[in-house]
């Protein structure tokens, strides 16, 4: 039985030696190419303005006294570009010779990949920062004194009564320590949020061509 032209047509498309469908073949090769290309094009941007970002504001903690922030900032971020340039090279491993839905699904596997691996950086990332920023301006000095220690000071003046811990009111290592857990709880959903942000157009063109060479191979 001779097969029918929707059949000749995905044959043609699935097979990269196809004679039926080469232009559509090379088509799907080329959006998947431009769709990677671009998400990685992004990706060294995002990198670059991180570190970029993160020398910026180490150099000014040292002017307004807030050194422990910049530098626990700055190490911090170093970190997750470190780990993230790492993740980045394991797609020049991608074989663009392969079929357009082959390319993609080892793309999404990497993404998939690199989304899990900063979702657990992310609770980590986030209350790392709140502590440095606590911290820095606990021991910004204050006219030869530490904020932090003058703060208290004045808190004791209209309550003397105030429960101290190592010289820091129990309430506010209450307070401190419950958005520590709450950026530890929720670090991942922030980072998709802010992920989405950047990649989300990237991401909705990924899943729409794969749904739409995978109608093709249904």
């Amino acid at each position: 039985m001779e097969k029918s032209i929707e059949n000749i047509w995905k044959e043609g498309f699935l097979k990269s030696d196809a004679l039926v469908a080469p232009k559509i073949n090379n088509l799907y090769n080329q959006k998947s190419i431009h769709i990677i290309d671009k998400f990685k094009r992004m990706f060294k941007i995002n990198l670059i303005a991180i570190i970029a970002f993160s020398f910026v504001f180490l150099i000014i903690s040292f002017f307004v006294g807030i050194p422990i922030t910049g530098v626990i900032f700055f190490i911090t971020l170093s970190v997750l570009v470190f780990i993230n340039k790492v993740l980045l090279n394991g797609l020049d491993k991608i074989d663009k010779g392969e079929s357009s839905y082959q390319y993609l699904k080892t793309f999404n596997e990497w993404i998939q990949k690199q989304v899990a691996i900063n979702e657990k950086i992310s609770r980590f990332l986030y209350p790392i920062i709140f502590l440095s920023m606590i911290l820095g301006f606990w021991f910004k000095d204050v006219e030869g004194m530490p904020l932090g220690e003058r703060l208290v000071g004045e808190i004791l003046v209209g309550f003397p009564d105030v429960y101290l811990i190592f010289g820091v009111p129990l309430i506010g290592i209450v307070i401190a320590f419950l958005i520590l857990v709450f950026l530890a709880f929720f670090g991942d959903r922030i980072y998709k949020w802010d992920l989405n942000i950047v990649y989300g157009r990237v991401f909705k063109k990924l899943e729409e061509l794969m749904a739409d060479i995978e109608n093709l191979r249904s």
